[in-house]
């Protein structure tokens, strides 16, 4: 199957996004577009307010992020124990539930690390 760039902007996520079509595009970066509401510089001074209101939400994102993996995992557990006591005979099940359970937990890691390489970079930062 022959898949162009044109089929993969018809993805849901997708649309509205306009692929790359020569390296013209990347030599007049006039023609790509910015995200709306975006700002170029992360030294742009914000209310107080929305720097709170920032974290605030980042910080809600990593604890559902967290009760998203721990709920993988539970329910991993679950199908195991419905196999293993013989409740359900579907490998499928118990193998989508571990490998969700694993994705998740590999996600919620990578993120963890990368937080904390952050955060060992800024602490190094001397002025």
């Amino acid at each position: 199957m022959n898949t162009t760039a044109s089929d993969l902007m018809k993805l849901p996520g997708l649309i509205g996004v306009s692929p790359l079509s020569s390296a013209q595009t990347l030599a007049n970066p006039t023609k790509l577009k910015t995200l709306t509401g975006f700002s170029n510089s992360i030294l742009v001074d914000r209310p107080e307010e929305e720097q709170g209101a920032s974290f605030d939400s980042l910080l809600t994102s990593a604890m559902d992020m967290l009760r998203e993996t721990n709920d993988y995992s539970n329910q991993a557990a679950e199908a195991e124990l419905a196999y293993a006591m013989g409740v359900t005979n579907s490998t499928h099940e118990l193998q989508v539930a571990q490998m969700k359970a694993n994705v998740s937990l590999q996600y919620t890691v990578a993120v963890r690390n990368a937080v904390m390489d952050a955060y060992k970079e800024i602490m190094q930062l001397q002025f």
